[in-house]
């Protein structure tokens, strides 16, 4: 086993990394392993829906900073030991200059060092910009961190061992949309819907069960967006868990094992 593994996600939004891969960040965390969490925005063009009745709406810039601090406070509750945010707006990713997004993940990754990454897949989820463009500026520099001849940002360079993009199967998918609603990007005009991924197609299954309510106290610190989380809050435990405590994956690259069996450990060919 490699001494000292690193888990790092990379993604858009605050509560991305509650909603999406809250379960994995806390079983690795529990388990001892090394988190780090890099975010691109501070959710500053997402909802806000105030905790007491007349309170008036913080502006953009109000909002990002409430919605950081959710962030950092569903972090602490999951583990995560080193926490990023890039100074990117939200719902503005797709259109910024690729090169330096992907430096900036780069410099992270090679400051970190983390053994594994996770990030949204390349249809980001349901479609939505941010996520898609997470997922390639992530994918991208992966490879820019681990060549030496990037000059974009510092550290030497790094070889992460193992991508994954986050997916779901049609009953994890379908327990999505009956717990929060359809989930639906509309971009030029043109609604996008996530389609679920074939089981055959996900090659990795982490059972985060015994974590479930750990990813549910972070889900909660997201106050902010609290009429999206209402309907989760009349869920039976069994739901919770199963909601929360299914974490599915693609193995986008590995340098330390293959094949097509299917995994439950993220860090399978790294433990020995």
């Amino acid at each position: 086993m490699i001494p000292g593994l690193k888990l790092m996600a990379v993604l858009a939004h605050p509560d991305d990394e509650s909603l999406g891969v809250g379960g994995a960040l806390a079983k690795y965390a529990a388990e001892g392993i090394e988190t780090s969490l890099v975010t691109a925005t501070r959710g500053d063009a997402g909802r806000f829906h105030a905790l007491r009745e007349g309170a008036e709406h913080p502006g953009r810039e109000g909002l990002g900073r409430i919605r950081e601090g959710e962030l950092r406070a569903a972090a602490n509750v999951l583990g995560v030991r080193d926490l990023s945010v890039l100074d990117y707006k939200d719902g503005q990713l797709d259109q910024v200059d690729p090169r330096p997004a992907i430096s900036a993940i780069a410099e992270h990754i090679r400051r970190v060092r983390p053994h594994v990454v996770v990030t949204f897949p390349p249809d980001g989820a349901y479609g939505h910009p941010d996520h898609i463009a997470i997922c390639q500026f992530t994918t991208a520099a992966i490879v820019a961190a681990a060549d030496p001849a990037h000059d974009g940002g510092h550290g030497s360079p790094h070889a992460v061992a193992k991508l994954y993009y986050m997916v779901a199967s049609e009953s994890l998918a379908s327990a999505y949309q009956a717990a929060f609603k359809k989930l639906i990007s509309k971009v030029d005009g043109i609604e996008r819907e996530g389609v679920a991924w074939p089981e055959w197609e996900i090659t990795t299954w982490v059972d985060a069960r015994s974590h479930w309510e750990t990813v549910w106290r972070a889900v909660l610190c997201h106050e902010s967006q609290v009429s999206v989380f209402e309907n989760l809050k009349k869920l039976t435990p069994e739901q919770h868990q199963a909601l929360w405590g299914t974490q599915q994956f693609y193995r986008v690259l590995s340098t330390v094992n293959g094949g097509r069996r299917r995994e439950d450990d993220l860090f399978e060919g790294l433990r020995g």
